[in-house]
């Protein structure tokens, strides 16, 4: 049993110091002295074996929502006493290190017979993943109140870390604007280029020939021409790329950070317009595949496929990634792989393994830039080594324009982005393939 002493014994033990300062000429004093500080040790001790922790007292943590990253997470320390007496006790919770602490996570309650006390405070999490969290340190006053036992009360526990689904719905917004929230509406049509028949309507200059009905004109005895709209229940497919290019930081995250949030705003946004959505995260290998779907239960199955998910510093297999998604995938689709690329071996492998794809299914291919290689390349350079930098970035460049041009000659899409315009890039290319009808 471990324990400290309470500031009870400490007040005790000074008062003994009283008589063995008048114990001058009187001997017997200081004996009487010594005989206190013994009895007052004893009595501690016994106090300390004999105060075990209460029955009916429990400490339960408690979170206030999953844990997501970059968004503040409320921890609650609830202790239940439903003992028959009052108990005072220090809490103190072992957090994991990682995570950011916004308050104290320490405190000292006094909870009275059939009640309950709760500390409370905010963690964020740097980072996807799995975090520990350890027992809670626990010091509680003894029956007599001279010393504090000390105890650790619950288990180890593991929490999950998942994707901030808030953030990419909020990108999702910003980037969509009026359309996301039109969408939002089951019964909304976008109307646009789209192959789904919606009404017909009277012929208005400018609309295009091969949009009249004929038969209904020659019935009503004017112009009719037929409207559509954006059809629904159509596919997309996002490919993951998790291997070594992803493993870039660009600020505080990955590649591979940036496009789930970019892959979860698409998600969020083809479920509101209707379509069904699938992921895939591939390395070297197939890491997690799921069939395109659509609903709050897919979204939730998809935060849990991505929570863990880590780059590896292995170069990936487009090949493997795309013969798989033939092969899963009978239905049509836009496959939009977020990937990377920065030298001709790379660019190589993606084109050559791009003909698997094509042409059942439309193929965008989107590559993140760690920086504006544009903006560095108009700099005028001031040194040796600016000049250097330009000579790369001008190199790097030439060939992701000359590997997203074969992209399109084979008949799919390509976007070459940086990180803060991934997701709003993404949305709009979306939108405008359903827009077009290219499905």
């Amino acid at each position: 049993m471990r324990f400290v002493f309470s500031k009870l014994f400490y007040v005790l033990l000074a008062a003994g110091f009283v008589p063995l300062s008048l114990s001058w000429q009187r001997p017997a004093l200081r004996w009487a002295t010594l005989v206190y500080d013994g009895v007052l040790l004893l009595a501690a001790f016994v106090d300390a074996r004999l105060s075990r922790w209460p029955k009916g007292l429990s400490v339960e943590r408690e979170f206030g929502s999953r844990f997501a990253v970059g968004a503040e997470t409320e921890v609650r320390l609830k202790v239940l006493n439903n003992s028959s007496r009052t108990v005072n006790l220090v809490l103190k919770d072992e957090y994991p290190p990682q995570m950011k602490l916004a308050d104290q996570r320490e405190a000292r309650l006094h909870v009275e017979p059939q009640m309950s006390a709760v500390l409370i405070y905010r963690l964020t999490p740097p980072k996807r993943g799995r975090f520990e969290f350890g027992q809670t340190a626990v010091r509680y006053l003894s029956k007599l109140g001279l010393v504090w036992n000390q105890t650790r009360v619950g288990e180890a526990l593991t929490v999950k870390v998942y994707p901030n689904m808030r953030r990419a719905r909020e990108a999702e917004l910003k980037a969509l604007g009026a359309r996301s929230l039109v969408a939002s509406h089951r019964k909304a049509s976008w109307r646009g280029e789209g192959r789904e028949f919606e009404s017909l309507r009277d012929y208005v200059r400018g609309d295009e020939l091969r949009h009249i009905s004929w038969t209904t004109t020659a019935r009503r005895g004017k112009l009719t021409t037929r409207q559509y709209q954006i059809e629904r229940d159509q596919t997309v497919m996002i490919a993951l790329d998790a291997g070594r290019l992803m493993t870039a930081r660009i600020e505080n995250e990955t590649k591979l950070d940036l496009a789930v949030h970019a892959a979860l705003a698409l998600m969020s946004a083809a479920q509101r317009s209707g379509d069904n959505a699938g992921l895939l995260v591939f390395g070297r290998r197939i890491k997690t595949y799921l069939p395109p779907k659509r609903g709050a239960e897919h979204l939730d199955a998809t935060l849990e496929a991505l929570h863990a998910i880590e780059p590896e510093m292995i170069e990936p297999s487009y090949a493997r990634a795309f013969q798989f998604i033939a092969a899963n995938c009978k239905r049509r689709a836009l496959v939009v792989v977020l990937t990377d690329l920065v030298d001709e071996e790379g660019s190589r492998d993606l084109l050559a393994s791009l003909k698997l794809l094509r042409p059942r299914h439309l193929p965008l291919v989107v590559t993140i830039a760690d920086r504006d290689l544009k903006a560095v390349v108009r700099d005028i350079p001031m040194n040796a080594h600016d000049l250097f930098t330009q000579s790369v970035a001008e190199e790097i460049i030439h060939q992701r324009e000359s590997a997203l041009r074969l992209v399109e000659s084979q008949g799919g899409l390509a976007l070459d982005v940086t990180a803060a315009a991934l997701t709003p890039a993404l949305l709009e290319t979306y939108l405008r393939v359903k827009e077009r009808g290219l499905l």
